[in-house]
């Protein structure tokens, strides 16, 4: 088996308009398809990253359990963004309501990141690849 590239990543959100408006509006990710299914009373939305092939597919369910956050648990810790300009890219969300963390240089990588989160507290990073 030889895997070529990560296709999608799967988000169930708590609150399907709340958060198709920070992916959508605030974070600018393209709607591929948007599927309500009436026998679960549910959403899919299929959203495109940048001009790639990859995608996160948003799901609405009702009540979904909470996701554990703290202490670490196992299974996803948060989802990474590239982008080109790291400072740029930080006064864009703050300047959209949302809190960044200080970013911060990876020792190993040398690569800029910082992290905020989605409308369910999602951890999300930004990532700037130098050099």
């Amino acid at each position: 088996m030889e895997l070529k590239q990560m296709h999608h990543v799967a988000i169930i959100c708590s609150n399907y308009e709340q958060s198709k408006h920070f992916y959508v509006d605030l974070l600018g990710l393209t709607v591929i398809h948007e599927t309500y299914r009436a026998e679960r009373d549910s959403y899919k939305l299929d959203l495109r990253i940048g001009d790639t092939a990859q995608e996160i597919e948003l799901f609405s369910f009702l009540n979904p359990p909470l996701r554990v956050n703290q202490p670490e648990a196992r299974g996803l810790r948060h989802l990474a963004f590239v982008v080109a300009d790291m400072e740029q890219s930080v006064q864009e969300l703050e300047g959209k309501g949302i809190q960044v963390e200080p970013v911060r240089i990876d020792p190993i990588t040398g690569n800029l990141y910082t992290f905020f989160a989605d409308p369910d507290g999602l951890p999300l990073e930004l990532v700037e690849i130098v050099g």
